[in-house]
């Protein structure tokens, strides 16, 4: 009798020793909650009170792990549930995850990304019904300045001349010379700057200027803005702006405190097609698509060959 008790004893401690010893082991692997073959990491926990105090992180912590463990409740009941038709649903959304993930691996790795500007024309005209502008876009300079600023003759005249307009002069003794003479201290007779160089040193003018008194400065000769985009620059009515578009390329608009000077240097006006460096993104969007459609299918038609080939299809008879 002693014997079998001290077995018993024995037997007692082992599988105590043994549970500590998985105890220990999801201590180690990280576990802060089991609940019925589930685990919920610390690490989980941890990220989710990253930065909170002692207090609010204990409250969070608390929280989450109430809601881990009545989703896992919930998901282990609908186990014992389990039919042919959820798991078909389960299978189905699984195999098509795996479908989408490996069809976008193809993509990004075979399908040739490049537009070829022939292609991008073409379809451009194709269009050309479609892409008419729903909203005046332009491109230019736009210099705000307190109302009572200095210099805001020459500033209107460096904005003319980087948008390559003849500015005439406004003092007498000048009178057989250009505004664009004077701005570049040349004589009539000596050698006369390039176009290019002209506006250069008009839009260095305007930095300058801008830098010493504006309080808004904005060079978009490169890019195309709406005038939604303009509305946000300068206070006033879309309409208002649109109109000004229409009548000049050098528009001046005041309110209380601001005068907004807009030198436009290339303009659309709403209604109008737009241009294609405009259209451009939209037209590779709808290239690509077109494309990514014929690529996949095209990939599923070798892999289907390739299959019948090797044999790995095998067809058999009712």
């Amino acid at each position: 009798m002693k014997e079998k008790r001290i077995i018993f004893i024995w037997l007692a401690a082992a599988v105590c020793l043994c549970s500590c010893d998985v105890l220990e082991r999801k201590h180690q692997a990280g576990v802060a909650v089991e609940l019925n073959g589930h685990y919920l990491y610390q690490s989980t926990l941890d990220s989710l009170t990253l930065g909170l105090n002692s207090t609010d992180s204990a409250d969070v912590a608390t929280r989450f792990i109430r809601q881990w463990a009545e989703d896992m409740l919930v998901y282990d009941g609908a186990q014992s549930r389990r039919n042919d038709a959820i798991e078909k649903m389960v299978n189905d959304y699984r195999n098509s995850l795996y479908i989408q993930a490996y069809e976008q691996w193809l993509i990004s790795k075979r399908m040739p990304k490049e537009v070829n500007d022939s292609i991008l024309q073409a379809l451009y005209d194709q269009l050309s019904d479609r892409l008419k502008l729903k909203e005046s876009i332009v491109k230019g300079i736009l210099v705000v300045v307190p109302n009572e600023a200095p210099g805001m003759d020459d500033l209107r005249d460096w904005l003319r001349i980087a948008n390559g307009e003849q500015v005439p002069v406004r003092h007498e003794k000048h009178k057989n010379r250009t505004r664009r003479n004077i701005l570049l201290k040349k004589e009539p007779k000596e050698e006369e700057k390039s176009e290019e160089e002209v506006r250069s040193d008009a839009l260095d003018n305007i930095e300058k200027y801008a830098y010493q008194n504006a309080s808004g400065y904005e060079l978009f000769t490169d890019e195309w803005k709406t005038t939604t985009e303009l509305q946000a620059l300068m206070p006033f009515e879309r309409n208002e702006i649109d109109q000004m578009l229409r009548k000049d390329s050098h528009i001046e608009l005041a309110d209380s405190t601001n005068t907004y000077l807009l030198q436009v240097t290339d303009k659309y006006i709403v209604g109008e097609l737009m241009p294609l460096d405009y259209a451009r993104p939209q037209l590779e969007e709808y290239i690509l698509t077109t494309r990514q459609v014929e690529f996949l299918r095209n990939e599923r038609g070798r892999m289907y060959d390739e299959a019948i080939q090797q044999g790995k299809i095998v067809f058999y008879e009712n």
